[in-house]
């Protein structure tokens, strides 16, 4: 018998009437979101479900809202459990809380301040990030090394086999994706985002993220975790409060982290969050893998019936 993955979402899946179904039609949904909004004091659920986008793009509130939208629906699944658990970025935190390795209102917490510390770093040091399609990973990696002698630029996502994201200063990044056309990128596009992450331009948000993660208690966990700065499994707190403070600044290493739950026996990927960005990543990465998500609370009331 194969095992179960659940994966969760990061920065990107979010959409204006996230979460309201789950909301309207759930008890516990609404408890957990008096809950958290109680904590730091901030009606997030408004912009949530009735935007403007451009707020809900925010980090600030982008980083908690997706994280809610995936723990209230993981907490609706409990018949399911999963034999490991990652998530993409931000995602890692609603995959933490799904492990028991931290809770809920603290994660909550510590996302927020997250997504505060990212926001200021992206305006004290500009910079952007670009998605590059159809170049071999090595291949990225050089261009990067090459113009970071002079520009900051680096591979801060490997999403996929041939889909990287880099992030850098803005004339690096520019540079970079100058470079990767001329050398036959099939796509170079560069993203809506307010700061460059995953870069050394987030140093910065090291300091206040820090703090914050030093006040908030994580737990060993028995689900093992894959985090994006390894790709490979832990059960270990203090090892995994270090990869969260690493992951500001280093690479997502998600599709490694995708073969190594394979390796390891993951045979269904469950997607618990917004959009479906991970479903399509996941299946560009291994086709042979089922993959599925729940967003919506119709989602949800068909796989409570598949399992």
């Amino acid at each position: 018998m194969g095992k179960i993955a659940f994966i969760f979402p990061g920065q990107g899946s979010q959409y204006v009437g996230m979460v309201k179904d789950i909301f309207e039609n759930s008890q516990k949904a609404r408890e957990l979101f008096t809950e958290a909004e109680d904590a730091i004091g901030f009606n997030i659920s408004k912009i949530m479900f009735d935007g403007p986008a451009d707020d809900l793009r925010q980090t600030d509130v982008t980083q908690p809202a997706i994280f809610l939208h995936s723990v209230v629906l993981n907490s609706l699944i409990e018949s399911i459990k999963p034999d490991m658990v990652a998530g993409h970025s931000l995602g890692e935190y609603s995959s933490l809380v799904c492990a028991g390795g931290i809770k809920f209102v603290d994660a909550f917490k510590l996302v927020r301040v997250r997504g505060q510390a990212m926001l200021q770093a992206g305006n004290e040091q500009k910079g952007t990030m670009a998605a590059i399609v159809g170049l071999p990973a090595d291949k990225v990696v050089d261009i990067c090394a090459n113009i970071s002698k002079e520009n900051i630029v680096q591979c801060a996502n490997f999403n996929s086999p041939g889909q990287i994201v880099i992030s850098g200063s803005i004339n690096g990044v520019h540079k970079a994706m100058e470079v990767c056309k001329s050398e036959g990128a099939k796509l170079v596009k560069e993203l809506v985002v307010s700061g460059a992450f995953h870069s050394p331009l987030m140093e910065s948000a090291k300091t206040s993220f820090k703090q914050k993660l030093d006040e908030t208690i994580i737990n060993d966990i028995t689900i093992p975790l894959y985090p994006n700065v390894t790709a490979a499994p832990t059960l270990i707190a203090k090892e995994i409060g270090k990869l969260l403070f690493d992951q500001l600044t280093a690479p997502v290493r998600w599709e490694e982290t995708i073969n190594s739950m394979v390796n390891d026996g993951a045979d269904t990927f469950i997607e618990i969050g917004p959009s479906n960005v991970l479903q399509g990543l996941t299946k560009r990465i291994n086709p042979n893998v089922k993959s599925i998500g729940i967003d919506k609370y119709a989602d949800l009331e068909k796989l409570l019936t598949l399992y």
